[in-house]
């Protein structure tokens, strides 16, 4: 539990009124370091060189990088996502910039520190001050400006130009000359938010104050399931689609927990988005997907999936959120399509999400609502739960004895152990062989016996292969079957 003196210095930590919003930091997932900048600073150079390995396309042509590239990063025995980023005003040729600055935006709104990337060689530009600007709004983001093509100390003065632009620490690297990399690792691990055993935080935190996003394309019955969750007209209801057009977020208790419901707007394909109204509600219903934690994806039991539920079930498994198929409206429906055929056309459907629950619901008259609330709580606390490293391993040595990895190059590859470093989802580090070797099917393989065996049988896990360190000599799956 937090004592006193912690719940103080959370309220007074960087301006911060409601203490709970810095505790549920505390306890979120997986930390992420955001690379962003103008173009050419070299942000895929310093990925690149961070990871210590070639993922990013490095080019001196304006924007090469456009969707966003993680890795996982491990210093001082924190881990960390590393992202790397499009450039900040760069105008795509293939007209792509929109979903570039999406890309981009993403990373900013999640990541617990931001590496502001400027270039030495160049000085100060007008698209740095913008950047600059744009980045005021993260302000309770820690910010790095890292000052890059820094060669050698006689450019140390032209990189100090940059402490005008008023945005964080500034620390000179060089990836030519391998100038700086331990000094901005060690400054990235000191601002990373502080790790909180899930079981220390408070229940006031991890158990009433789930975010839920209601999501679905428009007319699906969203803002009625909000009303009767309220047990008032807290948002419009109409048959025409579109009524809602921004998020709303709606406050609401059940069985003496709280939870905050979040209303998006109906989405719509993206040809159809005609007006700002439509635009800017697109960016909010993505938005509110991001920052909540479990979603709840609707759909209308009378009509087909979409193109556009495709899409929203994409985002939500790129963001691995906990979610639920909704089928609402079930009372108009349940003569003409048994649920067993509805079951199966979603698992059909959305082949990749097969730990996702079903639940089938008629919002107007509230049946199994307040069950489908719970469950949304049950999944609240799975996606926070921990196993145990051995725990993990004995999971793992099952898996391949009944089902071994594929050959690679004529050779057996090799899991060596695997361990959890975070939770919102569950991330899990498995230290083999070779990880190229792993096909995907493989992969989901281990995570499906993963799933069948641990807390978390219903929400997506993370899961990263990862070679073994040279003076790593650990074989716990091979010890766990002694």
């Amino acid at each position: 539990m937090y004592g006193d003196k912690t719940l103080d210095l959370l309220k007074q930590r960087r301006g911060f009124t409601n203490y709970f919003l810095e505790i549920r930091r505390f306890v979120m997932g997986l930390p992420q370091v955001a690379i962003v900048g103008r173009p050419n600073v070299g942000k895929s150079s310093i990925f690149n060189w961070l990871a210590q390995k070639r993922l990013a396309i490095v080019d001196d042509q304006a924007g090469v990088t456009r969707d966003r590239l993680s890795y996982l990063m491990c210093h001082s025995d924190r881990y960390f996502e590393l992202i790397d980023t499009g450039g900040i005003g760069c105008e795509d040729v293939d007209n792509l910039t929109e979903q570039i600055e999406d890309q981009i935006q993403a990373a900013i709104d999640s990541a617990d520190v931001i590496l502001f990337v400027v270039d030495t060689q160049t000085g100060a530009m007008p698209l740095d001050d913008e950047v600059a600007k744009r980045l005021r709004h993260a302000i309770d983001t820690p910010v790095l400006c890292v000052a890059n093509k820094t060669d050698n100390e006689s450019l140390d003065p032209s990189a100090d130009g940059f402490y005008k632009l008023g945005r964080g620490r500034l620390v000179r690297t060089s990836v030519k000359q391998n100038r700086g990399r331990s000094t901005l690792l060690d400054l990235i691990v000191e601002r990373l938010p502080e790790t909180v055993d899930v079981d220390d935080a408070t229940d006031s935190v991890t158990e009433t104050h789930a975010k839920i996003a209601i999501v679905g394309r428009r007319n699906v019955g969203k803002s009625t399931f909000i009303n009767e969750l309220a047990g008032t007209e807290r948002v419009i209801v109409s048959e025409v689609p579109g009524t809602t057009r921004d998020s709303i977020d709606v406050r609401f208790e059940i069985d003496g927990k709280v939870f905050t419901a979040i209303d998006t707007p109906g989405l719509r394909r993206k040809k159809s988005v005609k007006t700002d109204i439509d635009f800017y509600g697109l960016h909010r219903a993505q938005r509110s997907i991001r920052r909540s934690d479990v979603v709840l994806m609707f759909f209308d039991a009378g009509q087909r999936i979409s193109k556009v539920d495709k899409q929203l079930c994409e985002t939500i498994a790129n963001q691995y959120k906990p979610c639920i198929f909704v089928v609402n409206k079930w009372d108009l429906n349940a003569a003409s399509m048994p649920t067993e055929k509805w079951v199966q056309y979603l698992h059909d459907t959305f082949r990749t999400m097969p730990y996702v629950p079903i639940a089938f619901i008629t919002a107007k008259t509230g049946k199994n609502v307040k069950a489908l609330v719970n469950h949304s709580q049950m999944l609240f606390k799975q996606a926070q739960s921990r196993a145990s490293t051995s725990m993990l391993n004995k999971i793992l040595r099952s898996a391949l004895e009944h089902n071994p990895p594929p050959l690679d190059h004529h050779h057996q590859s090799k899991i060596y152990y695997a361990t959890q470093v975070s939770v919102r989802p569950p991330t899990i580090v498995m230290f083999c062989k070779n990880p190229k070797s792993f096909s995907a099917p493989y992969r989901r393989y281990l995570l499906r016996a993963m799933r069948d065996n641990l807390e978390c049988s219903e929400v997506p896990i993370k899961l990263y292969l990862r070679s073994r360190d040279r003076d790593d000599q650990r074989d716990e799956v091979a010890a766990a079957s002694k």
